[in-house]
């Protein structure tokens, strides 16, 4: 057998041993969350037999612990729906006892979680069941669910020390070792303004959660909330438990161990319009965001419908009309990566993207600000980190009009090269995968997973929009380039599931200005030659796109911007 025959065998080796090692792993959790189930039901059968500690909180609350359990061992596994069912029917059995509306929430909060997860569960149509009877059942105490963790209040960090040295109490009592093996939540970030807030909770790795928006209520003084919990957490020490919003939408975030095994956030809500939350991963964080009413004004210039009196066509209402009511005045521009996000390495091992891609937005921020009297925002303007979330955070927050994130590609092809436009959509082919998973920094399998959930996340989103600045940008770029360069290849306007895209309230573009590991094109992009032309062409594009759903939009008086062309 020759060497190529025995590196073939080797390697197949190797993923033979990493399947069955997976395969091992799989079935050790799967035989964990079982047993842990068995010992649950047992509970289950000596509490129903028993009339005596049916009168007994502490041990409803014992069995409910059992099935957590089962369900934390492997929150996807097989036993999963039907610990979350138990659960919920405990609770709700507890409940029907008790008549606590915190009992009668948990039972809603599980079953709704079994239905969320796992859709297609035997469990679904009892579950539902539950729902409704519950709904319909009053209760008798003026508890609500979230009151253990109301009580970590601003500043008084003693009452969650105390409220958390209670429930590892709890869990000892109940004879749980508190907190053995689970992953921390590790900080909790806000991002902030009027009418946008966006919070990000980080977690050690990926746990499951569920949420829910409680409506406000004067009897007792509570306004709107919103929670999440997080499964299997454990509140991590150096974690600040309560940080303050106050910007006329939220007045703060507080998070608290709120089971042994449950942290719950909660935000305090003044005036909400929609909300949503989803996760992204590597590392596991979820995402909220949170949406006030506008308070932008009209401007003067849409004071008259667009076009009006020179025989365009009239637009159709929605989010584009929206657009052109507000005007374009601010233009956000993301470097992707910086400080210890060094981005695709050059041909040229000196060049990194992440030099490169400030470059090129800055000058393309002066530019825009020079040619088209526009604001233009850079989300960094040196050599920091930013994480993906927090740049789409601070277009929000700064009310940007459009948002351009600015990045070089990569390809161990280092003949691969030229340009393309991304916007954010299900991706279409295989590079669009990959662009969007090295972009992520992530897998191409977490890519496919938040696909899944990517058309519920982009119900609001202006994708029209985003793909028709795509559009104008993807062929000023490429035009531009070609005329100058010769060589330049157009790759055309993509569509992928980009993070720092996600939840951008804004037309928002992924511009790959070219290939930094092909030979050329990473000597051409350490040039300011090339860079500077790469910004002429994106601020021709932006002005063609604001153009084309504007005519009168860039008009100032005694001034066209066109002379600065």
């Amino acid at each position: 057998m020759g060497y190529l025959g025995r590196g073939r065998l080797l390697f197949a080796m190797v993923i033979a041993v990493v399947l069955v090692c997976a395969a091992f792993e799989t079935a050790m959790a799967t035989a964990e969350a079982e047993h842990a189930y068995r010992q649950a039901e047992l509970r289950f059968d000596r509490l129903s037999n028993d009339p005596d500690k049916q009168k007994d909180r502490a041990y409803w609350l014992l069995c409910i612990d059992g099935f957590k359990s089962a369900y934390a061992a492997q929150p996807d596994g097989p036993w999963a729906d039907d610990a979350l069912f138990m659960v919920g029917k405990l609770y709700g059995s507890l409940f029907r006892q008790s008549s606590k509306i915190y009992d009668k929430q948990e039972a809603v909060d599980y079953y709704t979680r079994l239905l969320r997860r796992f859709p297609g569960s035997p469990f679904s149509s009892e579950t539902r069941k539950g729902i409704a009877e519950l709904d319909q059942a009053p209760s008798m105490d003026g508890n609500e669910p979230d009151s253990a963790v109301v009580s970590v209040k601003k500043g008084v960090v003693k009452n969650h020390d105390l409220l958390t040295a209670q429930i590892e109490r709890t869990g000892a009592d109940t004879g749980k070792e508190s907190g053995t093996g689970l992953p921390q939540m590790t900080d909790l970030r806000v991002w902030s303004s009027p009418d946008y807030t966006r919070v990000v909770v980080d977690v050690e790795k990926e746990v499951g959660y569920s949420y829910r928006l409680l409506k406000k209520d004067p009897s007792i003084g509570k306004p709107q909330r919103l929670y999440v919990d997080l499964d299997g957490t454990r509140m991590g020490k150096g974690v600040q438990p309560v940080v303050s919003i106050g910007d006329g939408l939220l007045s703060d975030a507080r998070a608290a161990q709120y089971t042994p095994d449950t942290v719950r956030i909660v935000v305090d809500i003044k005036s909400i319009d929609t909300f949503k939350i989803f996760s992204l991963n590597n590392p596991f964080r979820v995402v909220v965001d949170v949406n006030g009413i506008s308070r932008k004004q009209p401007s003067k210039m849409a004071s008259a419908e667009p076009g009006a009196g020179s025989g365009a066509t009239t637009l159709p209402a929605g989010s584009l009309a929206k657009q052109l009511a507000l005007g374009v005045r601010r233009v956000v521009i993301d470097p992707g990566h910086g400080g210890k996000d060094p981005g695709a390495i050059g041909y040229s091992r000196r060049t990194l993207e992440k030099n490169v891609t400030l470059a090129v937005a800055k000058r393309l921020a002066k530019k825009v600000e020079e040619r088209l009297g526009l604001e233009a925002v850079l989300t960094r303007k040196s050599d920091v980190y930013l994480a993906l979330e927090e740049r789409t955070a601070i277009a929000n927050t700064r009310s940007g009009d459009i948002f351009i994130s600015i990045h070089a590609n990569a390809s161990r092809n280092r003949r691969s090269r030229g340009v393309e436009t991304y916007f954010l959509n299900l991706a279409t082919d295989e590079d669009a995968i990959l662009v969007a998973a090295r972009e992520n920094a992530t897998s191409t399998k977490n890519i496919s997973d938040l696909e899944s959930i990517l058309s519920d996340l982009m119900k609001n989103a202006k994708i029209n929009e985003s793909s028709r600045l795509a559009g104008h940008v993807q062929k000023s770029m490429a035009g531009q380039l070609k005329k100058k360069y010769g060589d330049v290849i157009d790759k055309g306007v993509k569509q992928a599931p980009f993070y720092v895209l996600l939840g951008a309230e804004m037309p928002s573009v992924l511009v790959e200005t070219s290939f930094i590991s092909n030979p050329t094109e990473c000597e051409r992009l350490s040039t300011a030659r090339y860079q500077d032309t790469l910004a002429d062409a994106i601020v021709d594009g932006i002005e063609t796109y604001i153009r084309d759903i504007n005519p009168m939009a860039l008009k100032r008086p005694g001034k066209d911007l066109q002379a600065h062309r």
